[in-house]
């Protein structure tokens, strides 16, 4: 019975998520539209020169995988060389070294934005 309300519980807050977003995007259009805002600012348009996000989702993926490879390389040194506890060298170098990776790409998107 509890993985049943746990389930529930779940979908029911995913749905008050979309929901909540998507009827205060309504009216927040319907109030700029009453107020006489033109309407082309609801409108992306593809004169936009925003970097793909296919590039970006790719890029973030391939450093974080990177950094995760490195951190358990890194991890081994650690428990081979030093003798740290395989606890507490693999997770704290995956977690250390994903963010590391996440932030480096950070960085990088922010610069190929500034270039187109």
């Amino acid at each position: 019975m509890e993985p049943v309300i746990i389930v529930i519980v779940i979908f029911s807050t995913i749905f008050g998520v979309f929901y909540l977003h998507y009827s205060t995007r309504n009216k927040e259009r319907l109030t700029l539209i009453e107020k006489g805002a033109d309407a082309s600012i609801f409108i992306k348009g593809k004169n936009d020169k925003t970097t793909p996000v296919w590039k970006i989702f790719t890029l973030n993926l391939s450093l974080l995988l990177i950094g995760i490879g490195l951190a358990i390389f890194i991890g081994s040194i650690m428990v081979n060389s030093f003798g740290i506890h395989e606890k507490v060298a693999y997770p704290g170098t995956i977690f250390t070294m994903a963010g590391v990776g996440l932030l480096i790409s950070f960085f990088v998107i922010k610069k190929i934005d500034k270039e187109e």
